[in-house]
């Protein structure tokens, strides 16, 4: 099997290499060889480096990317975590739609102070509960 040299696993996944020794640090990709003080990889650490990307983007910490990775590198996606993850960002979505709304609605307003609109006060005070949701999720963790 053709080894890849840590410049050519960085060229091709997009990922720095100082990233590439911190997630090797990290337990999360392993390289297999040096060449002299470069690191060499199998080919799979690009399929790794990709899962780690949309771990990451779909809010997965980089410790629960490693819980991911069995000791040979080989994903066990969870699938019943991957359905929550799923179900959370379905929740930011229609929050951010929501957001979005709120801001086209004030930039739109009619009213001359935005205090005075109804619809504006509603946005706020659904504002604050999902900054009290967060904060109470956070605390939880």
């Amino acid at each position: 099997m053709k080894l890849l040299d840590i410049g050519a696993v960085a060229r091709q996944s997009g990922v720095a290499p100082s990233t590439l020794r911190y997630y090797e640090e990290k337990g999360l990709i392993r390289s297999v060889a040096r060449n002299g003080l470069r690191r060499q990889f199998d080919q799979p650490v690009l399929t790794q480096l990709a899962l780690i990307s949309m771990g990451k983007m779909a809010g997965f910490s980089l410790d629960d990317m490693r819980r991911i990775f069995d000791k040979d590198g080989t994903p066990q996606l969870p699938r019943s975590e991957l359905h929550s993850r799923a179900d959370g960002l379905d929740q930011q979505i229609r929050g951010l739609i929501r957001l979005r709304d709120a801001l086209r609605h004030v930039a739109d307003c009619p009213k001359e102070n935005h205090l005075d609109c109804p619809k504006f006060r509603r946005l706020m005070r659904f504002a604050n509960r999902v900054a009290d949701t967060g904060a109470s999720a956070r605390r939880q963790e």
